[in-house]
C-alpha cells in the first residue's frame, strides 16, 4: 500500500462571502487570532504526516505564497532585537515544503483537483478544502482518515452528521454500516439534497483522501450544479469503481467560510490560548451583560 504523502490545497476561490475585506486579501490569509486560516490547515497536514503541499492558487493569491516564504529582512529584525519566541514563528512558517500551481479558470472543486495531476503522479493523496478548520488536539482529522485508509485500503470521505435542517448545504453520502460505529461504505453522494430527499445526514466536511483514479474520472466528469465539475460527481462515479468510505471524524469542526462559523472559530481559539484565554473570557463576560 502506498503511504500517503502529498496533500492538496484548492485555495483559488474569491472569497465573496467575506467582501470587501477580501478584495484584496485572499479568504485563506484571513486570521483566526494571530494565524492565517490556511496556516490551520498547513499545519494539520504537517502534523499528519504529509511531505509535500500543493496549493492551487489563482489571481490576487500572492500573499499566500508570500506567507509561507522566507522573509531574511524580517528575521535579521527579530534577531537584532532578541524577539527569539517571534523569529522562531517566522521561520517555522516557512519550513514547510509547499508547492503552487494556479487554477485558470473558476470551474469547480473537480477542476481545481484535476490541476493537481502532475504533481500526484499514481500516488494516492489527501485533500484539505480550507473552509473547514478542525480542531483535535490528540489527532489531526486527516490523520485519522489516513489511518482508515491504511486499515481498509479505500478512499475515504472525511464526513459528521449535521442537522437534518442543514443537509442542504452539504454533500450527502449513502451506504452500508460497517463493523465500525464511525465507518460508512459508501454507495451513492448527493450534492446539497432538499431535506425530504437526503440519504443521511453524513455530511462531508472537507478532508479526503482519495485514490489516483480520480483524474481519469475527472476528466469525463461533465459540468454539474451551477456549471462547475463537482468532485461529487467523480467520487460517485470512483465508488462504482472501487472502495470508498465516509469516516466520522472526531474534532470540533468550524466552518470558517461562513462568517459565523469563522467567528465562532476566533472565539473558541482565542479561549484556548494560554497567553489570552483567561482575559478573553472575563472580558466576555463582562461585555455580555453590558451589551
Amino acid at each position: 500500500m502506498q503511504k500517503i504523502r502529498k496533500a492538496v490545497i484548492p485555495a483559488a476561490g474569491y472569497g465573496t462571502r467575506f467582501l470587501p475585506a477580501t478584495k484584496a486579501t485572499p479568504k485563506e490569509m484571513l486570521p483566526i487570532v494571530d494565524k492565517p486560516t490556511i496556516q490551520y490547515i498547513v499545519e494539520e497536514a504537517k502534523a499528519s504526516g504529509i511531505e509535500d503541499i500543493l496549493i492551487i492558487s489563482g489571481h490576487g493569491k500572492r500573499a499566500i505564497e508570500d506567507h509561507f516564504d522566507s522573509a531574511p529582512a524580517l528575521e535579521m529584525e527579530l534577531q537584532a532585537k532578541g524577539k527569539t519566541d517571534l523569529l522562531k514563528i517566522v521561520q517555522e512558517t516557512a519550513d514547510i515544503n509547499i508547492h503552487y500551481i494556479r487554477q485558470r479558470y473558476m470551474r469547480g472543486l473537480g477542476d481545481a483537483i484535476l490541476c493537481a495531476r502532475a504533481f500526484m503522479g499514481d500516488e494516492p493523496f489527501a485533500v484539505l478544502l480550507g473552509d473547514d478548520v478542525v480542531y483535535n488536539p490528540d489527532k489531526p482529522a486527516l490523520a485519522q482518515l489516513i489511518d482508515i485508509y491504511e486499515a481498509t485500503g479505500g478512499s475515504v470521505l472525511g464526513c459528521q452528521n449535521v442537522p437534518e435542517e442543514k443537509v442542504s448545504a452539504y454533500g450527502i453520502v449513502a451506504g452500508k454500516e460497517t463493523d465500525n460505529s464511525r465507518l460508512m461504505r459508501v454507495s451513492d453522494m448527493v450534492e446539497k439534497p432538499a431535506r425530504e430527499e437526503a440519504p443521511s445526514r453524513m455530511a462531508v466536511l472537507g478532508r479526503y483522501i482519495i485514490k489516483p483514479q480520480i483524474f481519469d474520472i475527472l476528466t469525463q466528469t461533465k459540468p454539474g450544479k451551477g456549471g462547475e465539475i463537482q468532485l461529487t460527481d467523480a467520487l460517485k462515479e470512483l465508488a462504482r469503481q472501487d472502495a470508498v468510505y465516509a469516516y466520522d471524524f472526531i474534532g470540533q469542526r468550524y466552518d470558517v467560510g461562513d462568517k459565523l462559523g469563522f467567528l465562532k472559530a476566533t472565539v473558541e481559539f482565542a479561549l484556548r490560548r494560554e497567553d489570552l484565554g483567561a482575559d478573553f473570557k472575563a472580558y466576555l463576560k463582562e461585555i455580555v451583560t453590558r451589551i
